[in-house]
Formats: structure tokens, sequence, C-alpha cells
């Protein structure tokens, strides 16, 4: 067996705040009316991502892993984190609110939960009009007034909520309080991890007139109360230039816009790189694979390959993730 660009079938989500832009929009083979996640690229325990097709059909994520080592992954990304892939990529449509919600950091999370922390990011692909996120405070909050508003139910009054669009970016590193508001469709790139901390769900109620369980004590300590004068992350997108985004230790995400034909060389990384297509079509060709890759899809191009050249007829852009 050898390695070549890879395509996973996506893990669909359905969630209490989930629409049907996953199927109408990115075309995912959704069957539920609140289909809130497609987890495109996934190494969280119990629910590893499949290989779509090709030689390496049906492997999971973790097999590769096993069987490749430094060869899928790169070696330093190998010696670092063992054959536990180390991201874990999404695609998200939020129909109504998520709830308020924050991630603790590696060693909160390794001392609680034996996990990674949880540091993200979004790329908005598409907004209703009047869409916001909630990200951070909008003032300088203590501990204790903070924990005073959440007893009075009047937590939204501290939070800072921003209308966005497409091409909008956020950076969340752990501790920063958050929630992806109704009608937003995004692309997530964080570190493998499912652990959250759910700080207020909006006192909704399932079918069954059930609330969802908070973490309110959990939270506390994990937040990161500093107020910041601004929370989106600003860059400057070129026709055939490469855009960083988010460069961190945990990864690096860049925006790819373009048409017509790029070459793409990987030869000064240590590191698979990932690829979400966030508009438009495209062809990927590496050495003796051809692989194309559609408006809502991933593909994970393993660390040994280094070359690609990448066609679009249309205007199309490509979000480019890996490790430094």
């Amino acid at each position: 067996m050898k390695l070549h660009p890879l395509k996973f079938n996506p893990i669909l989500k359905e969630r209490i705040w989930g629409g049907t832009k996953l199927k109408t929009m990115l075309q995912k083979n959704t069957k539920g009316e609140a289909i809130g996640e497609s987890w495109e690229i996934s190494d969280v325990k119990d629910e590893p991502s499949v290989v779509a097709k090709g030689e390496l059909q049906g492997k999971t994520l973790q097999e590769l892993s096993e069987t490749f080592q430094a060869a899928l992954l790169g070696k330093k990304v190998y010696e670092t984190f063992g054959t536990k892939f180390p991201l874990l990529i999404k695609y998200i449509d939020a129909k109504t609110d998520l709830s308020i919600q924050v991630h603790p950091n590696d060693a909160l999370a390794k001392k609680r939960h034996n996990s990674f922390g949880k540091t993200e990011m979004w790329y908005v692909i598409q907004a209703d009009e009047g869409a916001e996120l909630m990200v951070g405070f909008n003032q300088e909050v203590s501990k204790k007034e903070y924990q005073t508003h959440l007893k009075n139910n009047t937590l939204t009054e501290i939070l800072n909520f921003e209308k966005v669009k497409k091409g909008d970016v956020y950076f969340l590193p752990t501790g920063r309080i958050h929630a992806i508001g109704g009608g937003i469709v995004l692309a997530e790139i964080q570190q493998t991890s499912d652990i959250t901390y759910r700080i207020f769900d909006w006192n909704r109620v399932d079918a069954a007139g059930n609330s969802r369980e908070l973490h309110t004590a959990l939270a506390l300590d994990a937040i990161d109360y500093t107020l910041h004068d601004n929370y989106q992350t600003t860059y400057n997108a070129e026709a055939n230039k490469t855009a960083t985004l988010v460069d961190c230790p945990y990864f690096t995400t860049n925006l790819l816009p373009f048409q017509g034909e790029i070459s793409l060389h990987h030869e000064d990384k240590d590191s698979f790189v990932i690829y979400m297509c966030v508009k438009g079509n495209v062809t990927f060709q590496t050495e003796n694979h051809q692989e194309t890759l559609s408006f809502g899809e991933t593909l994970l191009l393993p660390a040994s390959i280094k070359n690609a050249v990448v066609t679009t007829n249309e205007a199309s852009e490509l979000l480019e993730v890996y490790i430094k």
C-alpha cells in the first residue's frame, strides 16, 4: 500500500441547533433536519475518520497513523504526538445559536480529562444577514462579577457580540468564551479534543422538556477573563497569493484564493497538510494520483507528498492547514 492524497467519509452530527445547509450548500449526504457538524478529519476516541476511496479505502485514520507514522504525519509531528492525529477538522451549520462555552487549556484538560485542550479557529463560509458570533467580553470582568451575572441570568450583558460575513476569521485560544450564532456556516480547525464546558444554553430544552447539562463549576477556572480591544483576525487576501490567517503552536492556517493553476511545494514542512475547499471546485495532481475537491470537501496530503499542482476553471478558495 502506498500513501496518496486522502479523502474521508464525513462524520455527520445531529445537534439541537443544527440545520440543513450542510446538505443544501456543502452537498453532504445528510438525512436529518438538524445536522450541525460534519467532522471531516477526526481521530477523536471511538469516532475515527475512514478513508472514502482509493487503495486505502475503509482504513481508519488511526490505522493509517500506526502503519505509516512519520510518512503520514511528519517526523516532528509523530515525535510529538505519536500516532494520535493532532487536529480535528469540521464544517459547522448553526441554524440557531450554539450554547455559550469555553474550552480548557492543555494543562487543565490533561489533569481533568487526560485530553488535549482545545485551541480552535473559525473561518466563516456563509452568514445570513444580521448573523452574529459571540467572542470574549465587552468590558472588564472579574471572576466574581461573572458569577453574579450568571446567577442573575444577565450573562449576555457582558459578552461581546459581532455581526459577521463570509471570510471573517476568529482565533479562539483556550479560555476564550465564545458561541456561534444562528444563520452561520463555518469551517472549524481545532486540536483533537471533544472537551467543551457549556456555560449558558439560552434556557432551551429538548423535545422531552430536558435542558442540556451545564458545566458551571468546571468553566470558572478555565475562562480567561481578559478584555481585548479586538477579537477578529485581520488579513489581506489577494488572488493567487497565500494569506496567513492563524499561526499558532497548534496549527497554521492559510487562505489560498486562486483561479487557473498553482503549484504547491512543501519541502519546508515536516507535517501533513490539510486542504478545505471553501469556494469553487479544484483538482489536485500529485506524482501518481489525481483527486478532485469540491466546495465543502476536505483533503489530507500526507507528509511524504511534497509537491502538487492544483487547477480550477473558476474562482476558488482553499484553507491550507499544517503544523509548524
